[in-house]
């Protein structure tokens, strides 16, 4: 099993249901021996990783041009009583900066549309 990549800044491939792969530079956190993503509930590769949990992950640069191979993945949405430590990883990777984003989002949430998640977290393991 080869380890997931560690960097500022991961190129996430999900796929689509006709197998073409799709990939979006996002933050990942390191939680272990897996990866921690927050995202917004309705982008595309939730609603591509709601019928096919296969990622490939590499490091990249905030453009998305990956710096080393794909490694293999499998990706699962992290459910509410995992959430603390989740987030957690997030902020001890990408401090102020995460947590600035996190705050305004929370706060536009509960203006907008109380009671509704607006985000989510999705877990990639090594395949």
């Amino acid at each position: 099993m080869t380890p997931l990549p560690h960097s500022t800044y991961i190129g996430l491939t999900t796929f689509r249901r006709t197998g073409v792969p799709v990939s979006t530079p996002v933050w990942a956190a390191p939680d272990g021996d897996t990866l921690v993503v927050w995202t917004r509930a309705d982008s595309g590769k939730v609603k591509r990783l709601r019928h096919t949990p296969r990622v490939t992950v590499a490091p990249c640069d905030f453009r998305g041009r990956t710096q080393e191979p794909a490694v293999d993945g499998v990706a699962e949405f992290v459910g509410h009583a995992d959430r603390a430590r989740a987030l957690a990883a997030l902020r001890r990777a990408y401090g102020v900066r995460f947590q600035l984003g996190y705050v305004s989002s929370r706060l536009w949430q509960r203006l907008t549309r109380p009671g509704a998640e607006r985000h989510e977290i999705i877990r990639i393991r090594p395949a």
